[in-house]
């Protein structure tokens, strides 16, 4: 199995609902990433002994998950139940920020990611049903995409949460070490970052510049 196979891993059944947010659960992500993979792994990166970056009076927890030998790192605020960040967070909701970000790492690789795109299905999920069962039947569950509310992305787009965003983007320069990791970092990140460069041009501006001098300078 392959990263475009898990593409194709239809996991309708296994996503939770909660305040009009779609969730997939850790345990299943997880179990369904060692089907595919055995021998991959997660580390929760660490910032002088503690698992939180602390950006603009809120916190960033960041996870690395490494299937088929490809390593993959996410970052995720610390929020509250409203999803907004949290500026006080106790160890609960580290906890659970640490393993929606496992789940969104995981995704990266290709499982679940359709989710995060906003459909119900995986595209290839489809074509396959529309191979044995009744068009109508496709067309179906293509038309739950109406009324499921699926949210694209973790982010408000208030300025605050933008901001927050935008400035661990920018943090994660200070950490880079190579060409790969960035360009990897950034493609991880990439639906945030096409929101971002829609809703907040300037702090989009801000993040690239930093990510095109970085890479400049790996380069030179």
């Amino acid at each position: 199995m392959n990263s475009s196979d898990l593409l194709s891993i239809n996991l309708k059944d296994k996503v939770e609902k909660k305040n009009n947010l779609s969730y997939l659960s850790w345990a299943w992500a997880w179990a369904e990433a060692l089907k595919a993979d055995p021998t991959a792994n997660f580390k929760v990166e660490m910032f002088d002994g503690t698992p939180l970056m602390p950006v603009g009076g809120t916190f960033m927890v960041w996870v690395t998950v490494t299937m088929f030998e490809k390593p993959v790192t996410c970052m995720l605020p610390v929020l509250d139940y409203r999803n907004k960040p949290i500026a006080t967070p106790n160890s609960f909701d580290v906890n659970t920020s640490i393993m929606r970000c496992l789940v969104k790492a995981v995704a990266m690789h290709g499982l679940g990611l359709y989710i995060y795109a906003g459909e119900d299905i995986p595209e290839s999920y489809v074509k396959d049903v529309k191979a044995v069962n009744d068009v109508n039947d496709v067309k179906e569950a293509k038309e739950e995409k109406k009324y499921r509310g699926v949210q694209v992305t973790e982010w408000s787009n208030d300025d605050e949460s933008r901001r927050a965003f935008a400035d661990a983007m920018i943090e994660y320069t200070s950490i880079s070490k190579d060409v790969d990791g960035l360009t990897s970092y950034w493609m991880a990140n990439q639906t945030q970052l096409e929101s971002l460069k829609k809703t907040h041009l300037e702090f989009y501006k801000e993040v690239l510049e930093k990510f095109t001098n970085l890479k400049k300078s790996f380069l030179e």
